[in-house]
Formats: C-alpha cells, sequence, structure tokens
C-alpha cells in the first residue's frame, strides 16, 4: 500500500502541516523534527504527489539548465554544482544541451517554455546584445550565464574574465617568462570569453612593458582537449619561440601539455602552462595544471538563488541584477619550479 501524507505525520508525530513545510523545505522548521519527519519519510517510503502539488502551488518546483556541449567538462561540472545549489531550495534541474550554432540554441531556449518549467538558467554562447528581445518571449524567470549579453532585462551572473586572465598572464611574467603564447582565441570576437580573456592577456603585457606579438596569439575554434593538442602540434612544427602559455580553458591546455610532453618538453623548466576553469582532473595532470578558479560553484549558488527568489516572487521589485563572482589563482605544478 502507498504511504500517504496522514501516514507520515502519523508516525512522526506531527501535524499534516509540518509535514509539507518539510516535504516544501520551509526553514522554519526545528532540526529535530525535520529529522523526525524525514526519517518518517524514509521508513514509509512515502513519495510526495507531485502532480497535486503543482495544481495547488502554480509550480512544478523544477528549472531548467540550458548549457552549450556537456562534453565541454566546464559545463558538465557547472551542471552538477547547479544541481546541488537547486537541491537546497527544494527544486529539480532538467539540463538541455545545444550545439554550437544559432538555430540549435534558439530551439533549446523555446523548448523550456513547452515543458512547463518554473525558470531557466542560460548560459548564452551564439546570441548577442541584439538578442535580448527574443529572451522575453520564453514568458518565464531567467537568469543569463555568460559573457554574450549584458543589460537585459534578466539577471545576469557570470565570472570576471579579464582580470583572471590578466592574473594569470601576469603570473607568468613574473616568473620571467617574455614569449608568452595566448591559446584560445577567436579572431574577431570581442564579447564572449575568448575575446574578454585575451584583452586580459593584453593587458598584462602591457602592464609589464611587453609588446603583444600576434605569432603568439594563437587561435583554438573548439576548446576540447583535442583542439589544444591539434594547436599546440602545429605551433611547435612552426618552430615558434615560445616559454609559456596562457590556454584559455584548461581542456585545451591539457591537451597542449599532451603534446609538449610528447615531444620532450620539460614542464615547467622551459615552459610555463597556466589554464582556465579549475577542471577536477586538472589536480591529477602531470605535472598538475596552474590554473585559475572562477568561482564556477559561487556562480551556481548565486544564479540559483536569484532564480528562485523570481519564481517565488520574493525579487519581484527588483531591477536586474548583474553579478561577477571573484575569482583566485590557484598554483600547482605546471607553474612550479
Amino acid at each position: 500500500m502507498t504511504a500517504t501524507l496522514h501516514d507520515v505525520a502519523r508516525a512522526a508525530g506531527v501535524s499534516i502541516k509540518t509535514v509539507s513545510n518539510v516535504i516544501n523545505n520551509y526553514p522554519h522548521v526545528r532540526d529535530a523534527t525535520r529529522e523526525r519527519v524525514e526519517a518518517a519519510i524514509d521508513e514509509l517510503q512515502y513519495r510526495p504527489n507531485q502532480a497535486a502539488r503543482s495544481l495547488r502551488s502554480g509550480r512544478t518546483d523544477m528549472i531548467g539548465l540550458i548549457v552549450p556541449d556537456l562534453r565541454n567538462p566546464y559545463f558538465a561540472e557547472l551542471a552538477d554544482d547547479v544541481m546541488r545549489a537547486a537541491r537546497a531550495h527544494g527544486f529539480s534541474v532538467l539540463i538541455e544541451q545545444f550545439d554550437a550554432d544559432r538555430d540549435s540554441e534558439l530551439a533549446a531556449l523555446r523548448g523550456a517554455r513547452r515543458r512547463g518549467l518554473d525558470g531557466v538558467l542560460y548560459s548564452v554562447l551564439s546570441l548577442g546584445e541584439d538578442d535580448a528581445p527574443l529572451l522575453d518571449e520564453v514568458g518565464m524567470p531567467m537568469v543569463l550565464l555568460g559573457e554574450r549579453i549584458f543589460h537585459s532585462a534578466h539577471d545576469h551572473v557570470t565570472m570576471r574574465n579579464t582580470e583572471a586572465a590578466r592574473e594569470a598572464t601576469a603570473h607568468l611574467l613574473a616568473s620571467g617568462r617574455r614569449r608568452v603564447i595566448a591559446l584560445g582565441s577567436h579572431p574577431g570576437e570581442i564579447v564572449g570569453s575568448a575575446g574578454l580573456r585575451l584583452r586580459g592577456y593584453e593587458a598584462a603585457l602591457d602592464e609589464a612593458g611587453v609588446s603583444v606579438d600576434p605569432a603568439l596569439v594563437v587561435p583554438v575554434d573548439r576548446w576540447h582537449r583535442v583542439d589544444g593538442a591539434d594547436a599546440m602540434r602545429a605551433v611547435l612544427d612552426s618552430g615558434l619561440e615560445f616559454d609559456g602559455v596562457v590556454a584559455f580553458n584548461d581542456s585545451i591546455a591539457l591537451g597542449a601539455m599532451r603534446v609538449m610532453l610528447e615531444r620532450g618538453i620539460r614542464i615547467p623548466d622551459e615552459v610555463s602552462l597556466v589554464g582556465f576553469d579549475d577542471l577536477d582532473e586538472t589536480r591529477y595532470s602531470l605535472p598538475a595544471l596552474t590554473t585559475i578558479d572562477p568561482g564556477r560553484s559561487e556562480i551556481a549558488r548565486v544564479a540559483v538563488e536569484q532564480l528562485v527568489r523570481r519564481i517565488t516572487g520574493d525579487a519581484a521589485d527588483e531591477e536586474p541584477r548583474e553579478v561577477l563572482v571573484d575569482f583566485r589563482l590557484v598554483e600547482r605544478e605546471s607553474t612550479t619550479r
């Protein structure tokens, strides 16, 4: 027989209202009472009637996360952070990925409306400032991630790309490196991760009195390991001289590292290498990769918190917020002799 709300209340010795408060993660429940109710739920294997709850509340307690390409480990780890943050607020997460083209991105965005979600976290890739009105067509609370659209009618939480890339580059320059490759540029890009990180790289060189050598700005179209490996292989085959690498994400840094090691280049003795994202695997590469922690977990926490406040109406009268989280340089073996 399926357990009911009444059964849980009777087993825990509390009212039905208290059980409901625990299930809905209301904060004003004593810890001892919450533990007793949760123990009764587990013992009876009670499962809330989600359909009935949705009819009563007008909510599904489910949010969407729309991201590009989960093969990129950054977005996979971001998804994990978002799910953990959402769970703390009593929400589940539906993840939708899109390909690196405008039509796929728009299809994912429009699909959120059909799925009956309460709100959406959306990591913009192909759209730009001129596309901001399209976001209003989704018709639900939304928080933007990424760097493509600022100053829209929606909250926006992202990282300090330019400042972080400047610090990564300055770290190499401070150790005496002068021929530093910027690995991962997208030629002509101004808004977007690659454009912003290139700006930080150039700023650090300028502050150190080092001229930008265009030959050291190396484009990488897709930011996967294989692309970093291919780009580094081409650099080495060209005979370009360099003594440092600022990679615009950890995946291309790891691909480049593999190729340099295969060619007998000693890291960091001959070439120092810095990545960007602080992926979990960077702790275990040989050598372990120095990288930028861009505050991914904090981005997830703040974005989910703000989206929930929009969904519940707690932030109904607030102007859209733009939040840039803090970063830190994580020094490891790839730059430390």
